[in-house]
């Protein structure tokens, strides 16, 4: 049997790794960075985050359409929901903690001018708002934290006082014939650094987060 949500509007939905109860959706496919460019275009319309709840079928949204706002995909920790909310037009952007029904609190805010919108993003282990731009890797919350990377490094998660990253490697590639030879290898390493960006350990590995919200590295 399928089952309805109380609401059916034809949009995707995305489950939220770390826990079986809520789903989410954006009403478009923008990211926060795209609001520099409406705003040289004339503004945005607006867009709305949305969850959906498999318990009971109930669709929440926490916020009305207005314009000029957008938010960042959310993330389960701790028992809440924490998603980002930028609005171009006041100039800032707010972490917000969700619980549906219950719990809607501002953690901390930020003025535009404070951080860079490009791949602003939350990850985990716990909540951090981070940024990721070429090689550069800002954390604006709960720490100050600004490394250079490697140029095909990402920083999948800040775990207790160390950053983890991951690198992907490619080797036996003919760049004369842009074609793989013979022993072309692509892989990842996993890179732990302090927050000085000293690194502590790389070695060979992939992470993955798994459903129930623990990492893996393979």
């Amino acid at each position: 049997m399928i089952k309805r949500f109380n609401e059916v509007n034809g949009i995707y939905i995305e489950k939220i790794v770390g826990q079986d109860r809520l789903a989410y959706a954006m009403s478009d496919t923008e990211d926060i960075y795209d609001l520099i460019e409406y705003a040289e275009r004339g503004g945005y319309q607006g867009s709305v985050i949305k969850f959906y709840d498999f318990d009971n079928g109930n669709v929440y949204m926490p916020f009305e359409k207005k314009r000029d706002v957008i938010y960042g995909k959310p993330e389960y920790t701790d028992g809440f929901y924490y998603f980002l909310q930028a609005d171009y037009g006041l100039k800032k952007v707010t972490l917000y903690k969700y619980f549906p029904e219950t719990v809607l609190e501002t953690v901390t805010e930020f003025s535009t001018d404070e951080v860079d919108l490009y791949n602003l993003m939350i990850i985990g282990e716990k909540v951090h708002v981070t940024s990721h731009d070429g090689s550069e890797f800002r954390c604006y919350y709960p720490e100050r934290i600004s490394l250079t990377l490697r140029d095909h490094e990402t920083v999948n998660l800040i775990s207790e006082d160390k950053i983890i990253s991951e690198e992907w490697v490619e080797e036996g590639w003919d760049d004369e014939n842009d074609c793989a030879t013979d022993s072309y290898k692509l892989y990842y390493m996993v890179i732990i650094r302090d927050f000085d960006g000293n690194i502590i350990s790389e070695e060979i590995g992939s992470i993955h987060q798994a459903p129930d919200g623990t990492y893996w590295i393979s």
